[in-house]
C-alpha cells in the first residue's frame, strides 16, 4: 500500500522500498553482493547513508519484505544510535583530559582540544585550578600526547610552550 503524506508543506513518501519522515530516507536496494536485499538510512541533507543493513525478503522469498511504519521508527532509532556513536568516538578522539596532583594536594585539570583543519590542524592545552578557572592556554601540535607525565612538564614549566 503507497501512501503520501503531506506534513507542513512538505510531501513525504512513504511506499514499499521509499520511506520518508523523521529527518530520514529510508530506501531499500538490491545486495549487490549477493541476491538479497539491504535498506539505506540517509538523514535529511546528507548524501551518504548513516547506516546500511541486511532487509528481510518477503513471502515469496525474491522481494523485499515491503517498509511499514513500525519498520522505519526502528530504523530510524538505529541510525540516530549510530550517529551519536560516532559522534562520541569523534569527541573523545579530538578531546582528551587529564588530572594533576600538585603539592598543595590540589589538582589542576589539563585539557587537549584537537581543531582538525585540513589546511591548518592543531590542538590547544588549557590547564584550569579546581574551581575551573582557566590557568593558562597555549597552542600545540595537533600530535601532541597529553598524559599525566606531559602535564606536569608542563605546568613545571612554568606553562611555556611545550616543543614538538
Amino acid at each position: 500500500m503507497d501512501d503520501v503524506i503531506d506534513v507542513a508543506e512538505e510531501v513525504l513518501v512513504q511506499e514499499d522500498r521509499l520511506w520518508q519522515g523523521n529527518g530520514w530516507t529510508a530506501r531499500v536496494i538490491k545486495n549487490e553482493d549477493d541476491d538479497g536485499w539491504a535498506v539505506a538510512m540517509v538523514k535529511d541533507g546528507e548524501a551518504e547513508p548513516a547506516l546500511v543493513g541486511p532487509w528481510t525478503m518477503g513471502r515469496d522469498k525474491k522481494n523485499p519484505k515491503p517498509l511499514d511504519v513500525g519498520a522505519f521508527n526502528t530504523l530510524v532509532k538505529t541510525a540516530n544510535e549510530v550517529i551519536r556513536r560516532h559522534e562520541q568516538q569523534l569527541h573523545a578522539q579530538l578531546h582528551k583530559s587529564v588530572r594533576v596532583h600538585t603539592n598543595g594536594a590540589a589538582y589542576v585539570t589539563v585539557n587537549l582540544d584537537i581543531t582538525p583543519d585540513e589546511d591548518d590542524p592543531y590542538a590547544t592545552l588549557t590547564a584550569f585550578d579546581p574551581f575551573g578557572e582557566e590557568q593558562a592556554q597555549v597552542r600545540v601540535a595537533p600530535n601532541f600526547k597529553l598524559s599525566v607525565a606531559s602535564a606536569t612538564a608542563w605546568m613545571e614549566s612554568g606553562y611555556r610552550k611545550p616543543s614538538a
